[in-house]
């Protein structure tokens, strides 16, 4: 590897300094104020939240629920991925379920609460067509449908990569030597994914139990842990000390997750060379696995569907006149409209800034031989497993009675902060599949480093960047969970109204306002998609 110069070590330096002012430092601010009380620090605060029913009931419930969440997603997952990669389906079909099932990951989660209101309520359009109620919406029913509508796109995502890597010869080999359709599934197939699956476990149990919309909108009286953590921070008698205790303890899950996911990682293969290769067509299987895949997507979609019928209609399910007067009240309202640029304002900052600060650190971690490189490394791994309700604690503790507080700039470091390691994995893989003496090469032509990178290494990995720019965008437009607690009215985003919105039951401004961040959403990814594809095939 090339010299290490001088500006490789003050990049690094100031990629350590601001990793360590908006990770590290909001962490210890909030530990420390875990122990706070007016007597001094001691367990006290700890010791009361353990003596709290209510609370521990809402821990059992969010462990619960997440519990039962994860193990349905990583079911419901595994099945369009094995049909995308292991059976005879049709190309254009492949293609439309990778797209489709993605799609609800372009919508705030606090949407689906309300979507599955209109959908599965009492005259919701969904019941309507079954000719009756199907099950009561809120609590459980409705947390457990809503947690694996939201965790099933990255669940899938997950698994669907890992299939990427897998060698389908061994299930040729298999069925040559005679296994039995069971057993060949499960050394072939299930085994070699053991991993990925576990790992989408994890994803699907850290999301349920940390997410915060779903629960603002169809939780009812089924206490959990973000609901209550809310409560104790934005209730009428707003406890900071008590708010630092249960973000601490949102923690756990957290580590146990490292945990696991190192223990998981034991399980999976390295093939020495991977195989291209079709599998024999076998229509049971097919037929089968397009089926379910197709009842799974179909499922999942019906539930949005009202969303985008009810604002064009008078007075949803009494009135079905067509109307544009709902959407036209939302596009001609100023406080509205302002809401929706903070929204690709602060989506639009994030991404550029986020992308940036996250590549660099890439960068200096695969390109350069610098000694402390591995720390962004270990920065990457806290931010993967820290909830995004801590961090807007965290933040809110570190800049309360500042001058940043509830301004642009917090929400944007939040946001960079909460969707960092999946950006860095991005380019830190694209990065270490390059020519590792392009640099050396430009230093013995004369180039500074920053030179060579502009030159040489950023547009060969230019598609890498897009897809880092569309996953920031789209993430920092839907979240709610990192920035509830930041925002101001000055700052407020669409995921922040519709919150608000939902105190005064405004339904129709509601999915006026989704529809908004939706298409959004949909042209940046389609931007994005071009975009890579463009840069990957001028490589």
């Amino acid at each position: 590897m090339h010299r290490v110069k001088p500006e490789m070590r003050i990049l690094l330096i100031v990629i350590l300094l601001l990793l360590t002012g908006i990770l590290f430092l909001p962490l210890l601010v909030l530990f420390i104020r875990s122990f706070e009380t007016e007597q001094g620090f001691s367990l006290a605060n700890y010791s009361s939240i353990w003596m709290n029913d209510e609370m521990m009931i809402a821990a059992l419930n969010s462990m619960k629920v997440s519990t039962v969440t994860a193990i349905i997603t990583t079911i419901l997952a595994f099945i369009p991925a094995y049909t995308i990669h292991c059976t005879r389906a049709h190309r254009i079909f492949k293609g439309m379920l990778k797209t489709t099932i993605v799609l609800p990951m372009l919508l705030p989660t606090i949407t689906y609460g309300f979507a599955m209101m209109y959908s599965l309520g009492n005259q919701g359009l969904l019941t309507k067509l079954a000719g009756r109620n199907l099950f009561d919406i809120y609590g459980f029913n409705g947390l457990l449908i809503g947690y694996v509508i939201y965790t099933l796109p990255p669940a899938f995502l997950l698994i669907h990569n890992a299939f990427k890597y897998m060698d389908k010869k061994f299930i040729i080999v298999s069925h040559l030597m005679g296994d039995r359709p069971l057993r060949s599934f499960a050394n072939t197939i299930v085994r070699p994914l053991a991993g990925a699956l576990g790992g989408a476990f994890v994803l699907s149990f850290i999301l349920s139990f940390t997410d915060f919309g779903i629960p603002a909108s169809v939780g009812g009286t089924y206490s959990v842990v973000a609901s209550q953590l809310y409560q104790v921070m934005l209730g009428s008698i707003p406890d900071l000390n008590q708010g630092a205790v249960i973000a601490v303890l949102m923690l756990v899950p957290a580590i146990f997750a490292i945990w696991l996911l190192q223990s998981l990682e034991k399980l999976n293969f390295h093939y020495d060379q991977l195989g291209e290769i079709e599998l024999p067509t076998h229509r049971v299987r097919d037929i089968s696995f397009v089926t379910v895949s197709s009842v799974i997507v179909f499922i999942m979609l019906s539930i949005f569907v009202i969303m985008f019928i009810a604002p064009w209609l008078s007075r949803y399910p009494y009135d079905l006149t067509f109307t544009c007067k709902h959407v036209l009240s939302v596009l001609q309202s100023s406080d509205l409209t302002k809401v929706y640029q903070n929204s690709i304002w602060i989506a639009v900052l994030t991404s550029v800034f986020g992308t940036l600060i996250a590549y660099c650190a890439a960068l200096l971690n695969v390109r350069t031989s610098l000694r402390a490189r591995s720390l962004t490394d270990i920065a990457s791994m806290i931010t993967n497993t820290v909830p995004g309700m801590v961090l807007g604690i965290s933040y809110l503790l570190l800049f309360n009675g500042s001058s940043l507080k509830g301004t642009v700039t917090i929400i944007v470091l939040c946001n960079i902060l909460h969707f960092f390691t999946t950006p860095y994995l991005m380019a830190k893989n694209s990065l270490s599949k390059m020519n590792p003496s392009w640099e050396t090469t430009g230093e013995l032509l004369g180039d500074s480093w920053f030179k060579t990178v502009y030159r040489v290494v950023l547009p060969n990995s230019a598609a890498t960047v897009i897809e880092m720019l569309g996953y920031y965008f789209l993430n920092a437009m839907v979240t709610i969970s990192g920035i509830i607690f930041l925002v101001s009215t000055q700052t407020a985003v669409v995921a922040s109204k519709i919150k608000e919105l939902q105190h005064f039951a405004k339904f129709n401004e509601i999915f006026v306002l989704s529809m908004l961040i939706f298409f959004t959403n949909m042209l940046v990814k389609l931007l994005c998609d071009y975009g890579q594809k463009r840069f990957s095939i001028h490589r």
